[in-house]
């Protein structure tokens, strides 16, 4: 920029401040932000999301002119300034693109010296190459150019390493419209940083025809009202950070089956229709203080008959109607200049001019810029146009120029740029809005959420997507589902009728349908295999889901299904939204935006949320990402010290996972690396997540006295040294019992080491059933063995001052509480376990004995036994007195995942509810974990946080009724509910060797939850 343009800058800046000032004062008194009206375009508006989601005001009548806005003297400085070449080049705003080579580059600049050019829009590239060549052209322009982009969803539409947010169709079925504010005014921080003053965004043509080539997708659908109202809405957003909002395509791109980019569309309704139906937004938004609108090359008679003649060139439709009838006072931008559909009605130069006299302030995207300038110069010469004309646009530029801050122009700092346009803030808000708009547009008896877990026969099938979709793994997360895949789309009969044989067991069949476009033109890409394989599942009298993953417009090429949800588009959190929401862990917050085979707009199908846990961003309840990232490090640094090979960490805060994540490897030798299916020997967190859950439920049932002594349950205790002790001393770890006792095991070898054969085979057979570890087999007789010697175990000495029993900390008290559930529920505490909490909760991977369901390379191995098995153990029990019982014992043996285990202990923070299933009262969670033990920190059965503050897994930030257990493996389950929050963290830290306290010594545990502590935000 030039000495003098920073001079008038220098000189003017101040007196101009002021009267924005004054201006600002005074608008804020005469009406509320969210009411301006067109009289006022380019003040700065500060609405608020409720602002935004109140009605708008309605278009005023203007019947004289609008007076000077306070811009008006820094425009009229510059403008005296200006020759009148440097006038006239206001009126281009070319194309550049910042993924070109140096020539081009050069070919930008000389048309900026050449010809003043007004503005640039960028079109492909990347930000920071974007940020370099704006800083770079603009420092060749005397008047700082206007930046423009077309981000109708984001700067990624155009710009790689930039956010992407969902197209407006997507945000058309949103309900909550200040969401989309929230969206302009994300996108309009990031323009701002990349040095943008121009999004020509929103789209507010409404898309009556679902055959439109080239709106579709991109409006916001077929009710006017609905795209009246997100019009407003991003706009405000957009112009809130001082970016033009440019409303596209005047006087209406919506029902047309031509592109304009090819040819020149024709819309023929009438009169009435185009004004209550196509101008309703435009008059709206000029209403509600808009400052762009950009005219679509269209042929309208109804508002201009003339052959040929596109809306962008009729000054009946720009002058006449826009300016003059609706009152719009804004800059009026023609769309490409380009295209073919205006360029076919005569050369270059004539059409620019032509748009020109037709009202347009601002040519987009024209061609033959030289020879334009020489017609403009003609005009004015010949008497076709005045200087007056010219210097009233330069002037509505100019003022649009100041109020978007090119009055005080500052280059782009690119530093940080890349984490700026990316921020977490963004990324959340692009999923919530993902998430606010899948629909479910019909459930049939209200087949949706599928409640009862325990008999459901469902199976899934996806078209298009290949295999392990996030559609399908979540589904797995809360039941047992069975998936299939089409790897490309159905063809043949053949094809078709072998996948109907496999669904042939299962009662719903859910289908997911991947890969459709956003084309017409293409039926979307649904095949006529797809459709008929649907068609089939019904004929089979199969309770069908169907599940779209895109565009709305594809449900006319499917029959009726019991249910129906348009997820509008496909990508990770569309397809894991879907999934909670045919459970019931999420409402289905969206409706229909056009309409389609019979559903009219805002269709939409209420489905019940039941209590299961959902999957979101740390963000969306109140958790900062950024800060729980630092687990990673935490982690990595555990790992690199080899205190585990690996682990997972799951996070839960009011109601919703937030933090789920697997690291390192199952080992430290194979490369074999641990996802979050991994399944983990919990260890001692089987005391509480199998034996505790099932004496609560006794418990709530009326059919276990805590203060009963055990002896009252198993009979064969009267008579022996555990004859007294009850339920609450078992409970609180001070019945006498001792704490470990190896004789258990020991009793099955020989002097020397070795193994007895009466007890052992390398090989099962009828008589070796229990397997003790991956290659060696026990006999079944040896259950009732270990529990002899249980019973004929000595007691410890220690007692308390009160000459009672000390706390000591006892495995065998947990083996005897199990044969109390065992005796009390007639079945063995595994099935008793998994029919009554783990299976109707969906929770597939809880259990024991995990070789029976699961394959032995989705198991983390534990110890490398040499002591007893001399063998690896690798989904058998590490503990070896569970072991010798053949995996199931009280206080070991259960394996699963951190998210199972989460699920879980989020039943008992909601206090027994989960899943529309009450499995305790409300009170019996509570009951068992509160402070029964403070010298010890005992709940029932529970552990509880010091009050010292020295845990090594516990945060001194967890509050005094938070509650949950450690494993010998690397375990822990913590469960706070004044902060609604549960910690599961699994490893095999013992692994290769049971003597590593790693993870003590490290504090892994402890410093992963005082992060998870340190990322609430306070409400």
């Amino acid at each position: 920029m030039s000495n003098w343009f920073g001079r008038v800058n220098r000189i003017k800046f101040s007196r101009i401040a002021l009267g924005v000032v004054i201006a600002l004062v005074v608008s804020s008194v005469v009406a509320p932000a969210w009411e301006l009206t067109s009289s006022v375009p380019f003040v700065l508006l500060k609405s608020t999301p409720e602002e935004v989601a109140a009605p708008v005001a309605k278009a005023k009548k203007h019947s004289k002119a609008i007076k000077v806005l306070p811009e008006s003297a820094w425009a009229d400085s510059v403008l005296q300034t200006l020759t009148l070449d440097e006038k006239i080049g206001q009126f281009f705003m070319i194309a550049t693109f910042s993924n070109r080579n140096e020539i081009e580059y050069r070919q930008i600049e000389r048309l900026i010296q050449d010809y003043h050019l007004g503005g640039l829009i960028f079109f492909q590239g990347g930000p920071y190459r974007q940020a370099l060549l704006t800083n770079r052209y603009q420092a060749q322009s005397k008047v700082p150019l206007f930046i423009g982009i077309d981000g109708e969803w984001g700067l990624g539409m155009r710009l790689d390493s930039a956010m992407i947010f969902p197209k407006q169709m997507v945000l058309g079925a949103i309900r909550d419209d200040s969401l989309i504010y929230r969206m302009g005014d994300q996108i309009g921080q990031h323009c701002r940083r990349l040095g943008i003053q121009i999004n020509f965004a929103p789209v507010s043509d409404i898309n009556s025809n679902p055959d439109n080539p080239v709106i579709g997708y991109r409006s916001f659908g077929e009710d006017r009202e609905n795209v009246t109202r997100k019009s407003v809405a991003y706009m405000k957003g957009l112009q809130r950070n001082r970016v033009i909002a440019t409303a596209k395509h005047f006087p209406g791109h919506g029902d047309t089956d031509a592109d304009s980019h090819y040819t020149l569309p024709v819309v023929t309704h009438s009169s009435d229709q185009l004004r209550d139906i196509d101008l309703y937004p435009y008059r709206r938004l000029i209403a509600d203080s808009l400052m762009g609108v950009l005219t679509g090359h269209l042929y309208v008679p109804v508002l201009d008959n003339t052959p040929l003649l596109a809306t962008s060139l009729s000054q009946k439709v720009v002058t006449d109607l826009l300016r003059t009838e609706m009152g719009f006072r804004g800059l009026i931008f023609t769309d490409a200049m380009n295209m073919r559909g205006v360029l076919k009605t005569g050369r270059a130069p004539d059409v620019n001019l032509k748009a020109l006299i037709a009202g347009n302030d601002i040519l987009l995207y024209p061609n033959s810029v030289g020879e334009t300038v020489q017609r403009i110069k003609d005009a004015l010469a010949d008497g076709t146009i005045s200087e007056k004309f010219i210097n009233d646009k330069v002037k509505r530029i100019l003022q649009g120029k100041y109020w978007s801050g090119l009055g005080d122009y500052k280059p782009v700092d690119t530093k940080n740029l890349f984490q700026d346009l990316n921020n977490e803030k963004s990324q959340e808000l692009a999923s919530e809005l993902s998430e606010a708009s899948v629909t479910v547009v019909r459930n049939e008896n209200n087949l949706l959420p599928f409640g009862s877990l325990e008999s459901a026969r469902v199976a899934s099938v996806t078209v298009g997507a290949g295999v392990g979709t996030e559609f399908q793994k979540m589904m797995s997360r809360y039941a047992p589902v069975k998936h299939f895949i089409f790897e490309d789309k159905p063809n043949g009969e053949k094809e078709i009728a072998e996948m109907l044989e496999y669904l042939q067991p299962y009662d719903a069949v859910v289908v997911g349908v991947h890969e459709i476009s956003n084309s017409p033109r293409r039926r979307h890409n649904i095949t006529n295999g797809t459709i008929n394989f649907v068609s089939r599942l019904r004929e089979a009298n199969k309770k069908v889901v169907l599940c779209l993953f895109g565009t709305p417009y594809s449900i006319r090429f499917f029959p009726q299904t019991d249910a129906l949800i348009c997820a509008n588009e496909d990508n990770e959190t569309t397809e894991q939204v879907t999934s909670q929401i045919l459970f019931g862990a999420l409402p289905a917050l969206g409706r229909l935006p056009v309409s389609v085979a019979g559903y009219r707009p805002g269709t939409f199908a209420e489905t019940a949320v039941l209590d299961r846990l959902s999957y979101g961003t740390p963000e969306s309840v109140g958790m900062d990402g950024n800060k729980l990232r630092k687990i990673d490090d935490v982690v990595t640094d555990a790992i690199g010290q080899k205190v585990f090979p690996g682990c997972q960490v799951v996070v839960a805060h009011k109601g919703r996972i937030v933090y789920s994540k697997a690291y390192g490897g199952l080992d430290y030798r194979s490369g074999a690396r641990t996802t979050p299916e991994t399944i983990y020997d919990v260890a001692s967190v089987t005391k509480v997540s199998a034996t505790l859950q099932s004496l609560m439920w006794l418990y709530d049932q009326k059919k276990l006295d805590l203060d009963q002594k055990a002896a009252f349950y198993l009979p064969e205790l009267k008579g022996t040294n555990k004859q007294n002790f009850t339920i609450r001393d078992l409970l609180l770890h001070r019945s006498g019992l001792v704490s470990f006792y190896p004789t258990l095991w020991k009793n099955t070898m020989t002097g020397g080491g070795g193994l007895l054969p009466e007890y052992y085979s390398a090989q099962p057979d009828t008589s070796f059933q229990l397997q003790v570890a991956p290659k060696l087999f026990a006999k079944s007789m040896l259950r009732d063995s270990v529990w002899k010697w249980v019973v004929g175990s000595p007691l410890n000495n220690r007692r308390d001052k009160a000459g009672r029993y000390a706390y000591v900390y006892s495995d065998l008290g947990f083996l005897t509480l199990q044969k109390v559930v065992e005796r009390l529920t007639g079945l063995p505490l595994d099935v008793f376990a998994y029919k009554t909490f783990y299976e109707p909760m969906g929770l597939p991977t809880l259990g024991f004995n995990p070789l029976r369901r699961f394959p032995a390379e989705r198991i983390a191995p534990t110890e490398q036994d040499y002591r007893f098995r001399s063998q690896l153990l690798q989904g058998t029990v590490h503990d070896q007195m569970a072991a010798i019982q053949g995996g199931v014992s009280g206080h070991a043996g259960l394996f699963g995942t951190a998210t199972d285990l989460a699920t879980l202990m989020q039943m008992n923070l909601w206090k027994g509810k989960y899943g529309g299933k009450q499995y305790f009262q409300s009170g019996t969670v509570p009951a068992f974990a509160r402070m029964a033990d403070e010298g010890h920190h005992r709940g029932l059965g529970w552990d509880k946080a010091p009050s010292s503050g020295n845990s090594s897994y516990v945060s001194d930030q967890a509050s005094a009724n938070s509650f949950g257990h450690t494993g010998f493996t690397g375990a822990v389950v913590w469960v706070d509910p004044d902060e609604e929050l549960i910690f599961v963290f699994l490893s095999n830290r013992i692994h290769p060797d049971m003597e590593n306290r790693g993870i003590s010594t490290h504090r892994t545990r402890r410093k992963i939850h005082d992060i998870i502590y340190e990322a609430l935000i306070p409400s």
